[in-house]
Formats: C-alpha cells, structure tokens, sequence
C-alpha cells in the first residue's frame, strides 16, 4: 500500500476546495489528491490545473475511480448521507462534511451502511481541533475553575446571506450549516450525559426561508447525573448582532474564563487560601455586604503563541488511522450526537 492515502473530493465549492483541498495539498507525504468531482467545467479544469487530477462530472464516476481510497463529501447539505452512503458501499473510506446528514435517521442510515461494509466513516468536525476550544477545555477539565456553572458561545456578526444554504429545500440554515461546530464543541464541554435541549429559531437578515439567528441552551438533566454534573451550555449563533460580545465566557465556583477566538484569559483562586467563613445573621459592621479579598491567579493564552496545527489536525489523526490503525478520533457516534441536537431543535421550534 502506498505511504500516501489516495482523495477523491466530491464537491469543489467554498468546502472543497478552500478547506479540504488546502489542508490535503499541504500534506504531500500523506495525501494526494488523485480524483474530484464537480458538475462545473471550470472548477473541474482548476482542478486537473492545480493537481494533475482524474475529473468526473457525477459522483458515481469517481466513486468508480479505483484510485480513490478515501471520499471526501463536500457536496451541498442535503446530498450529504446519500453520497456517503454510495462512498461506503463503493468501499471508500468516507470523511463527510458537516452537517452529517439532513436527519438522524439519514445519519443512522449512514452508521449502519458502515458498519455492514465495515468501511471506515467520520465526519469533519475540525472545530474540535480549534486551539482556543482546545484551551478552554483544558481549563475547564484542569479543575482550576472550580465546579463549571455555565459556558457561553457566542458566534456573533451583522450580515446578509442570500446564496443556497438560506434555503431550507437544500439543507440550509444557520442551525444546519453553522451551529454544528458550536454544538460539537458544547457536547465535548457538557461530557456523556444526555442534555435537556431548549431552542429558539428565526429569520432575521437571510434572503433565504431558513433561519439566521439560533439560540440553543444545552441543560443538565432534572435527574442529578452521576459527578461532575455537566454544566449549563447557552449558544447563540446569529447573524443579526450588531456588537459582537466575546465567543466565550465560563463561570465556575472557583473563577472564571473569557475571550475570544484568538485569545482568552482566565483567573482562579484556591479554595484553601480564602479565609475561614460561618453563616452569621448578626448585622454586619457598618452596614456593608460581607466582601472577601479574594487572592486571583491569572494567566492567558494567544493563538499566535499556540503551535497546535487547527484544523489540518484532522487529517493528520485521520492518516494515522488509516495508516497506523490508531484509534478513530471523530467516531460516527459522536457526529450522531451532533445531529441529534439539531433533530431535537427542528423539533422543538416546528410550527
């Protein structure tokens, strides 16, 4: 078998080409990109241009491509299980853009298709990979904040959209086609347990019929869950915010966290360092509120600081997987989590 894992990419828009096609090229030693598929003439020539690549018209003729060992499926929203479907029954490994699917029985369909052919299936879910998410989740693991009350994403801007994902016949909407990243990145936060969902949806700025402003509150359950109980998650994923508050803020007992994509800054203190304390209802001197002095640590984190390879770390677990047989760093179980958060909001905002 050869050291590089041979790509065969469906689709050669904005996904395609500048995310897929710019992580692989930058890849030489794993990856070559040896087959894609477009109904685009032009897109198809910048391709044999760029590549030296085998171009198709239709999916079915690069799934027919013996070349190809792994399919990438960058095809709009709403062909997505059905192209991967066709790549796992074809025998290609398959990595399947986000959303997974256009509901949880399409991606149900697609786990079992890859279970029966014991193909290879994961989804892109490279915001997992995102160093700013990677930093505040290490913060919130290490404990240093205490017990985590609430995280907040914010995913703010001001702007119209009038192209194909505003349309709710073609899988589009800002719930489908942008909130999966927040969500999969909440899910990793909340852990194992199944969360209450609370959702609202509109159409605010978008030409389109689907929505542009999500709110999504992931709760712990009524039941107490085994310790750590999960946090209460609220994102906000909106096109119709004129001043963009920061994307995180974390509040936990013992501190908290709050910044941006870029950077982030969090400070904590020790438990054991605050002075001794008893419930006392006597009145207080000089009428005051009881005030501790509360001995902060700070620190911080930048991006520009940060060697963590973003994103392209998918592809680099992926190959590793393909190559080393290391575990499956995306698992198809997690990606239904995902689209089991999106199913339950369509649900929950319908009529």
């Amino acid at each position: 078998m050869s050291t590089q894992v041979k790509v065969g990419i469906a689709g050669l828009g904005r996904s395609g080409w500048s995310i897929h096609a710019n992580i692989l090229r930058n890849l030489p030693d794993r990856y070559q990109i040896v087959a894609v598929s477009d109904p685009d003439i032009e897109r198809q020539r910048e391709a044999k241009g760029e590549f030296d690549c085998n171009i198709y018209s239709t999916v079915d003729e690069l799934l027919a491509d013996p070349a190809v060992e792994l399919f990438v499926v960058a095809t709009p929203s709403h062909l997505h299980a059905q192209h991967a479907i066709q790549g796992l029954k074809a025998g290609k490994a398959v990595v399947c853009e986000k959303p997974m699917a256009s509901t949880l029985t399409e991606a149900d369909s697609m786990i079992e298709t890859a279970q029966e052919t014991r193909t290879l299936l994961t989804v892109f879910h490279n915001r997992r990979y995102a160093p700013d998410f990677l930093t505040v989740k290490e913060v919130v693991d290490s404990g240093k904040l205490g017990r985590i009350l609430l995280i907040r994403m914010a995913w703010h801007k001001f702007s119209r959209r009038w192209d194909w994902q505003t349309l709710q016949a073609l899988g589009g909407g800002t719930l489908n086609n942008t909130c999966p990243h927040a969500i999969d990145q909440a899910l990793q936060l909340f852990g194992p347990t199944e969360p209450e969902i609370v959702c609202h949806l509109e159409r605010a700025l978008t030409l389109g019929d689907a929505e542009d402003h999500v709110k999504i509150i992931l709760k712990p359950p009524n039941a107490p869950p085994s310790p750590p109980s999960p946090p209460l998650i609220d994102i906000e994923v909106s096109s119709a915010c004129a001043y963009p508050q920061d994307p995180w803020l974390v509040m936990g007992t013992q501190g908290g966290l709050s910044g941006t994509f870029s950077r982030l800054r969090w400070r904590y203190f020790s438990a054991e360092e605050l002075p001794q304390r008893a419930l006392d209802t006597t009145p207080t001197p000089d009428r005051s509120y009881n005030r501790d002095e509360i001995p902060w640590r700070e620190e911080e984190w930048s991006l520009d600081q940060d060697e963590r390879p973003g994103q392209t770390g998918f592809y680099l677990d992926l190959y590793n997987t393909l190559r080393h047989a290391s575990t499956l760093a995306i698992t198809p179980a997690s990606a239904r989590r995902v689209m089991w958060v999106i199913e339950r909001c369509h649900q929950l905002c319908s009529g």
